[in-house]
C-alpha cells in the first residue's frame, strides 16, 4: 500500500509534520479539525510538501525523521534548497569542529 509523508504549515506559521495512505483525505481531515491536536488548534492549514513511498511503513519512518528537524532543515526541504538543506545537516556541536 502507497504511504505519503507530508508537511503541513499551520496558521501560527508551525510544521506538522504526518504520514498517511490517502494523502488527500487527510489533509481534508486537517483542515477540517480532525486531524492532530496541534493542527485542529492552528487551523487553517496548508499543505506545503508531500513525498511518495511504495509502502506506508517508508512514508512513517520519514515521518519520523523529519519530525526530529529543525525549522531551518525542514524549509531547506520544503523549498527544494539542496545546498541549504546539506548545510542544515551538517553536525554543528563542539567535537565536530575539533576533528576538521
Amino acid at each position: 500500500m502507497k504511504g505519503y509523508t507530508y508537511i503541513l504549515e499551520c496558521a501560527d506559521g508551525s510544521y506538522y509534520t504526518g504520514s498517511t495512505t490517502d494523502l488527500e483525505r487527510r489533509v481534508q481531515q486537517h483542515q477540517q479539525g480532525e486531524g492532530a491536536n496541534h493542527t485542529s488548534k492552528n487551523l487553517p492549514v496548508k499543505l506545503v510538501y508531500y513525498e511518495e513511498y511504495q509502502r506506508i511503513d517508508e512514508a512513517f519512518f520519514r515521518e519520523k525523521q523529519i519530525q526530529g528537524w529543525s525549522r531551518r532543515k525542514k524549509e531547506a526541504l520544503i523549498n527544494g534548497w539542496d545546498e541549504e538543506l546539506k548545510k542544515a545537516a551538517e553536525c554543528m556541536n563542539e567535537s565536530h569542529y575539533k576533528n576538521k
